[in-house]
């Protein structure tokens, strides 16, 4: 396992904390927990309760979404340094997404208990935290978007209707 200070080096390559002051990410490390899986461990399913994110320190971890009731299509694989999770993190939603360790790996914890100790006794640490949280969901929504309209034109190509106006 990490040390602090490792954890702390590690954290500053994490895209999520790359604007953390010093003093802001220490107390952002302080509250993290470690958690070591095996090689395809399930760490959660498809609508399990949910309250931590995490970030993967070593090991690769697949993310998959249920196409039917006995398909499931992987959509997203996270590398060390990524981050999955925040949503159920933020409003304790059920988890979006089934995700297993694709190889042993090492997760960090972010749990809502974590965040409410960090609120109440680092407000600056807390703010630049949501600040990079509202950061990724704005770029995601963006993507989402993109995809979306992308989807839409497939469709409609795959219909026969010219979609360039020709």
């Amino acid at each position: 396992m990490p040390t602090p200070s490792e954890t702390l080096a590690f954290l500053r390559d994490v895209r999520l904390f790359a604007s953390f002051a010093d003093a802001d990410l220490a107390a952002v490390g302080s509250r993290l927990r470690e958690r070591s899986l095996r090689k395809g461990q399930v760490l959660f399913r498809e609508g399990d309760p949910g309250d931590e994110m995490f970030v993967v320190f070593r090991g690769t971890m697949l993310v998959s979404k249920a196409i039917t009731t006995k398909v499931e299509q992987v959509v997203a694989r996270v590398e060390p340094g990524d981050f999955f999770g925040e949503m159920s993190l933020l409003d304790g939603s059920p988890r979006s997404a089934a995700v297993q360790a694709e190889t042993e790996a090492v997760l960090f914890v972010f749990g809502r208990e974590g965040l409410q100790a960090l609120t109440d006794s680092a407000p600056h640490a807390a703010a630049a935290f949501f600040f990079a949280m509202v950061q990724v969901f704005i770029e995601r929504l963006r993507r989402s978007t993109m995809q979306v309209a992308e989807a839409t034109r497939w469709g409609l190509e795959a219909t026969g209707l010219d979609v360039e106006g020709r």
